[in-house]
């Protein structure tokens, strides 16, 4: 027996986690759809904490209520899921929708794009901050900080539902999911669950804690937004692309999520090399 632990590690085992958590009457709670409001209460609970310590504001000057945040939270719910859902139907499967209208509205079939969330909750946000009158990019920035604790979160559902998988691939640590076919693939979700939830999360709070650059305006969000596209498309070429969009300009490494995530970059170097310094309260 001894023999076998010389032997080169094919694979590992996909582990065998039931996506339905618990099942309560007709309705069924899913490690995705946990993933979703978890996220969404941490990062609630995160902007909370970061507009209610004095240090990381100019002249300790802080820049909302607590209970702002309270009230943005269902606003942030609905951007992030008529977003997320409109996204997907729009950037990856629009034929389908349109032969099929209805099944827009079968949110519990999948299809969620994060673009599209992003997206929706931008509007919510420019929307809310504008009622409040807060500054939009305050908002931005405090929200952004904990959103990647969410995004490792889902990730890790997509891995538990053997879904968005990635490429085949030899690497000792490649997995054989179910619905994968007879191969061996790179477990995509747990790289995106580390660079874009762990990583970026980390990354972030030295911005805000040890840099305090909550004190700059819209440097903490461009961040964000440049670290979740550097990741998502880092991670898109060890990815396997949408079956129904597949590879585009007939290559073999180019794909939707690539294209969706470059602005996202531009758009966040631009934010953070024009961000400046907030004017001290007493000079506003």
């Amino acid at each position: 027996m001894s023999e076998y632990f010389f032997l080169p590690l094919a694979s590992l085992p996909f582990p065998k986690i039931d996506p339905v958590i618990v099942n309560i009457g007709p309705l069924a709670v899913h490690w995705y759809g946990v993933g979703y409001i978890v996220g969404i209460l941490f990062a609630w609970w995160y902007a909370k904490r970061l507009v209610t310590n004095a240090r990381l504001w100019p002249d300790g000057h802080l820049p909302m209520k607590p209970e702002d945040l309270d009230d943005f939270i269902v606003w942030a719910a609905i951007g992030v899921v008529l977003g997320g859902r409109t996204g997907y139907v729009l950037f990856y499967d629009l034929p389908r929708y349109i032969a099929h209208p209805l099944d827009i509205f079968a949110v519990w079939q999948g299809g969620m794009s994060f673009h599209g969330g992003l997206l929706g909750v931008i509007l919510a946000m420019t929307l809310f901050s504008l009622k409040r009158r807060i500054p939009t990019w305050t908002l931005f920035d405090v929200v952004s900080a904990g959103v990647p604790v969410g995004l490792g979160l889902v990730r890790v559902a997509n891995f538990i539902n053997s879904e968005l998988w990635g490429r085949p691939s030899d690497v000792p640590w490649a997995i054989e999911f179910p619905n994968g076919g007879p191969f061996t693939r790179h477990p995509s979700q747990l790289y995106e669950a580390l660079l874009e939830g762990l990583v970026l999360f980390l990354v972030l709070r030295f911005l805000t804690h040890s840099r305090l650059k909550l004190k700059t305006p819209r440097f903490v969000g461009g961040a964000f937004i440049c670290g979740y596209g550097l990741s998502r498309i880092f991670v898109e070429f060890f990815r396997e692309p949408d079956q129904q969009i597949g590879y585009l300009l007939h290559t073999n490494w180019l794909t939707m999520g690539m294209i969706l995530s470059t602005p996202m970059v531009l758009a966040g170097i631009w934010a953070m090399a024009t961000a400046k310094p907030a004017p001290h309260p007493q000079a506003a």
